[in-house]
C-alpha cells in the first residue's frame, strides 16, 4: 500500500479536526462534570483509540474513506449536560444512545424519525449550545489580551497563507507561540498511564431522555447522514444500514469504558473523500492515515490531559470556542435559511442558549419540545398554498 502526499495531507487534516477543539471539549466537559483523572484518560482513550481503529476497518473493509473519531457536536451537547451526571450515568447514557443508533439502522426508523423532528430544529438547539461557548472567546480575549490576539490572528490568516488550512490549527499554532512567549507554565501534574477501564453503568429515565435521545439524534443528524450524503456526492455507496448499525454497536460498546460515541464523522469523510486525497480508488488511504493518526492521540491520552491542564482557562476558553465556529456556523444557517420554520426555531434557539434545567430535565431537550409544540402550533412545516 503506498499513499502519496495528497493522502498524507488530506488525512493529517481530518484528524486535526478530531484532535484539536474535540479533545479540549472533552477535557473542558469532564472538569465541570468532576470527573477523576482516571475516568477522563479512559474517556479520551477510548473515543480515540477505538474511533480511529472502527474508521480504519470500515475503510479497509469497504475501500471507502471513512474518516472519524467521536462526535463533536456530541461532546458540545455534552458540555453543558453532562454536569449534572455522573461518569457512569454518561456510560449507561452512551450504551442507550447506541442502541437507539442501531435500531435505527436495522429498522429504517431515522428517516422517519428526522422527518418527524426537523433538522433544522436539531440545529437551533445545537446552535444554541454552542453560541453560550463562542460568546466566551469576548470575555477571555478581555482577560488575556495577548493571547487573545494572537489566537485571533492564526484563526484570519493560517486559511489565508496555507491552503486547505482549518482556521483552528492557526488558533493553536499561534496561540501556542504567544504562551510560550508571555505564559509561566506552572508544573505539570503527573498522571500516569492508565488503559481504558470498564465502567459499570447506571440506566436511569432521566439519562435516557437528557442524554442518550440527544446524543442519538445529533450523531445521526450532524455526523453519519453528513457523512453518508458527502461520500455519495463523492461518488462511493455506502450502505445507511449498515454504517448506522455498525456505529451504534460501537457506540454501546464505547459506552462500557466511559467513551460518548465512536462514529463515521461528517467533516472528516468529506474531506478524506474528496479530490484533494488524490484518485477515487486511493481516497481511502487517506482515511487510514487520518484513523492511525487520532489512534496514535489517543494512546497518550494521559500527556494530552496532563498538558491542557497546565494551560490558562482564556486559553482553553478560546480554543474551544474558536473549534466550534464552522459547526455553528453550518448549524445557524440550516436554522435560518429554511423559510417553512420561523417560531418554532427560534425558540428552540433562545432556550438551548439559556441552558435552564426545569423538572430535572435539561435546556437541549426542552428546546426541542418547546419547538416542535410551536411548529405544531403555528402550522410550520408545511408548503404554503398560497
Amino acid at each position: 500500500m503506498q499513499i502519496h502526499a495528497k493522502q498524507w495531507l488530506t488525512g493529517f487534516l481530518s484528524a486535526l479536526l478530531a484532535c484539536t477543539g474535540g479533545a479540549v471539549l472533552i477535557v473542558s466537559s469532564a472538569a465541570q462534570a468532576g470527573f477523576t483523572n482516571n475516568e477522563l484518560v479512559s474517556w479520551i482513550f477510548t473515543v480515540y483509540v477505538f474511533g480511529g481503529l472502527f474508521n480504519i476497518a470500515l475503510s479497509l473493509y469497504y475501500k471507502i474513506p471513512f474518516g472519524g473519531a467521536h462526535s463533536i457536536t456530541a461532546v458540545a451537547f455534552l458540555s453543558t449536560s453532562v454536569v449534572y451526571f455522573s461518569m457512569a450515568e454518561l456510560a449507561g447514557a452512551a450504551i442507550m444512545a447506541g442502541v437507539i443508533i442501531a435500531v435505527f439502522g436495522l429498522s429504517g426508523l431515522a428517516d422517519k424519525l428526522l422527518a418527524f423532528l426537523p433538522k433544522p430544529l436539531l440545529d437551533a438547539m445545537l446552535a444554541g449550545l454552542i453560541f453560550n461557548h463562542i460568546v466566551k472567546i469576548v470575555p477571555a480575549l478581555k482577560d488575556n489580551s495577548f493571547v487573545g490576539l494572537m489566537a485571533l490572528a492564526g484563526f484570519l490568516l493560517f486559511p489565508k497563507w496555507i491552503k486547505k488550512c482549518p482556521p483552528i490549527l492557526g488558533v493553536m499554532v499561534m496561540g501556542m507561540l504567544a504562551l510560550f512567549v508571555g505564559y509561566d507554565f506552572p508544573e505539570a501534574e503527573k498522571i500516569p498511564f492508565a488503559l481504558p477501564h470498564v465502567i459499570w453503568p447506571v440506566f436511569s429515565w432521566h439519562g435516557f431522555i437528557s442524554l442518550a435521545l440527544p446524543m442519538a439524534l445529533l450523531v445521526l443528524s450532524n455526523d453519519l447522514f453528513v457523512a453518508l450524503a458527502a461520500l455519495r456526492k463523492n461518488g462511493y455507496e455506502p450502505s445507511a444500514v449498515k454504517i448506522i448499525t455498525l456505529t451504534g454497536i460501537a457506540t454501546s460498546l464505547t459506552g462500557w469504558f466511559g467513551g460518548h460515541a465512536v462514529n463515521v464523522g461528517g467533516m472528516m469523510s468529506m474531506l478524506c473523500s474528496s479530490e484533494e486525497a488524490g484518485p477515487k480508488d486511493k481516497r481511502y488511504y487517506s482515511a487510514i492515515v487520518s484513523g492511525a493518526l487520532v489512534m496514535l492521540f489517543g494512546l497518550f491520552a494521559w500527556k494530552v490531559i496532563a498538558f491542557m491542564k497546565i494551560l490558562p482557562l482564556a486559553f482553553i476558553v478560546i480554543v474551544t470556542g474558536f473549534s466550534l465556529v464552522g459547526i455553528f456556523i453550518q448549524s445557524i444557517q440550516s436554522t435560518f435559511s429554511e423559510q417553512l420554520f420561523r417560531y418554532s426555531t427560534v425558540a428552540a434557539f433562545v432556550i438551548a442558549v439559556s441552558n435552564v434545567t426545569f423538572l430535572g430535565i435539561s435546556a437541549p431537550v426542552w428546546s426541542l419540545i418547546v419547538g416542535m409544540v410551536m411548529m405544531k402550533w403555528f402550522g410550520e412545516g408545511k408548503p404554503s398554498k398560497a
